[in-house]
């Protein structure tokens, strides 16, 4: 196999299971592969809030002058968005010897796609001279692929339900695995406010240095800045992160704090957090698009990200009309997230995704008309073959002043986004 392509769809026979928790396997290759780094290491986990926390890592950390490598998942668009060096994918090709190198490794033991992948960017990144990698928990933290790797510091962004059926039932539960990331004796930081017990006492019975937000470090602000304070610093008149949403100075305050303790290893100066912040980049997530009508892309696919997105659709000011193109997976709460956002929606343009886990968009359009209140009320439901269908579908019914937001799941997301970000124009202009 010479290219990527092939290299994935190889990766997407080996294993019955999508996923297979666990870290035997995974550790027994990674040791088989020589796999270490002698960069600072941060691993982050968290129900919603990951992404964005590790690009204003990234952003703040290049704007100091290291040489940094971050691993996140999924992609939206192309798979090789996952690994990114010096704040850019690396190129398909880059990547083809690391998975020849994890196939060699692995001498048949099977593997599932998320593990071998991240082998194999783990392995792309522990080779790339890097100052400081970044790494993305995929789902839970205690038993993911990516906990094998020991971080100088752990993130932990939010808790909330999701993925219940392999983490457990409530915060609690959830909050412990995502624990899993903590290690003896270094920073874990912690952004979620209002976190479960189980991570306090984990952290404890480790003997973790635990960073509490609203203990240990705390943002305040008005409407043009904001501070932060930790144990031994603070930062004053910080210009708002580049990135939109209320829920945004939470994970920065997170960022300076795992920065702070991370400070005799990596020290970075104030300029630097602030370019960082006001230069991150972080696409899909509430991502506003200038145009006529406006669009919004953001991947929120649980109630936790869906209660975010509506407070900050809110946030927008006044629109006529908002138009909501929607796809998500079958095991989400889609209830929840329906009844999140609904009373916003004008429009809803329900769609397939190109996923057997996806509910089909008529499922979607049956759990929208019995929870949501305004179904009698004038609000108007579609079905539609994909995500680009539906977009097009609300561009032809939206007027110019009117906006479109699209979220649910990466897959709707970066459906809508095969063909490059869009420019929207209303018919009212183009005819």
């Amino acid at each position: 196999m010479t290219d990527l392509d092939s290299w994935l769809a190889h990766c997407e026979r080996l294993h019955p299971k999508t996923i297979d928790l666990g870290l035997e396997r995974v550790a027994a290759v990674a040791a088989r592969l020589g796999l270490a780094f002698d960069a600072t290491v941060v691993t982050v986990a968290g129900t919603n809030g990951k992404g964005s926390t590790c690009a204003m890592l990234e952003a703040i950390a290049r704007e100091a002058g290291y040489r940094t490598g971050t691993y996140t998942s999924p992609h939206l668009v192309h798979f090789e968005e996952r690994c990114r060096i010096q704040g850019a994918p690396v190129p398909a090709e880059s990547l083809v010897a690391h998975f020849e190198r994890v196939e060699q490794a692995r001498e048949g033991m099977p593997l599932t796609y998320f593990e071998f992948t991240t082998l194999a960017i783990l392995d792309r990144l522990a080779r790339a001279g890097l100052d400081l990698v970044i790494l993305e928990v995929g789902l839970g933290g205690r038993l993911d692929a990516v906990n094998i790797v020991d971080p100088d510091c752990s993130v932990i962004t939010s808790i909330d339900l999701d993925h219940m059926d392999f983490l457990g039932p409530d915060r609690e539960a959830i909050g412990r695995e995502k624990a899993g990331i903590m290690r003896t004796g270094r920073p874990a930081i912690v952004s979620d406010p209002r976190p479960p017990q189980s991570v306090i006492d984990y952290a404890r019975e480790i003997g973790a240095d635990l960073w509490l937000a609203g203990r240990d470090f705390r943002a305040s602000g008005d409407r043009q800045q904001w501070a932060w304070q930790g144990r031994n610093r603070r930062y004053a008149g910080l210009a708002y992160p580049a990135l939109r949403g209320a829920n945004q100075l939470l994970n920065a305050a997170g960022v300076l704090a795992a920065l702070e303790a991370l400070r005799a290893r990596l020290p970075v100066s104030a300029q630097a957090i602030r370019n960082g912040l006001a230069t991150v980049d972080w696409p899909g997530r509430f991502q506003i698009l200038p145009g006529s009508p406006t669009l919004v892309l953001d991947v929120a696919h649980n109630p936790h990200a869906v209660a975010a997105l509506a407070e900050n659709l809110d946030a927008m000011g006044y629109y006529p009309r908002t138009h909501a193109v929607f796809g998500a997976m079958s095991d989400k709460d889609i209830g929840g997230m329906l009844g999140r956002v609904s009373p916003l929606i004008d429009h809803w343009y329900f769609c397939d995704l190109p996923t057997p886990r996806a509910a089909a968009a008529a499922e979607l359009e049956k759990r929208w008309l019995e929870h949501s209140e305004r179904a009698p009320n004038g609000a108007s439901a579609s079905r539609h073959a994909d995500p680009v269908a539906a977009l097009q579908a609300a561009l032809a019914a939206a007027d110019p002043a009117d906006r479109i937001v699209i979220f649910g799941s990466f897959f709707t997301v970066g459906g809508a986004l095969q063909g490059g970000l869009p420019r929207l124009q209303a018919k009212h202009l183009t005819a």
